[in-house]
């Protein structure tokens, strides 16, 4: 009698165990899970995607430093020259100004929006 209630219980137990492994992968086969599975995927692989993408430009962005570098010592030229100073030079003579006007010269507007 023993041994019946043991291989009764037994079956049950893997009934029960089949049923949920069965019901649970049915539910893992629902179009809307498989859509979110998917969707979570993708996103993971844009996520590995933009990170080698960013490591890839880093790398990049170094290399090319490093060969500035190479090429501005090749050529002999410094990484921070010294630049002159910039020059202004006004295209046109302010005429208003009473410093610019020489006082036995004919002065002149040279502003359009002058009434003449």
């Amino acid at each position: 009698m023993f041994r019946r209630t043991f291989w009764f219980t037994t079956g049950v137990a893997a009934g029960v165990w089949a049923t949920t492994k069965v019901n649970r992968r049915l539910k893992q086969l629902t179009p809307e899970n498989l859509a979110a599975t998917a969707a979570d995927k993708a996103l993971e692989a844009g996520h590995r995607l933009k990170d080698r993408a960013v490591g890839f430009a880093l790398d990049v962005r170094d290399g090319m430093a490093q060969r500035e570098a190479e090429l501005g010592e090749a050529l002999g030229i410094n990484e921070n020259p010294e630049l002159p100073a910039p020059r202004r030079f006004a295209a046109i003579e302010n005429r208003n100004n009473p410093k610019s006007v020489d006082s036995d010269r004919t002065t002149y507007s040279y502003n359009r929006n002058e009434d003449h």
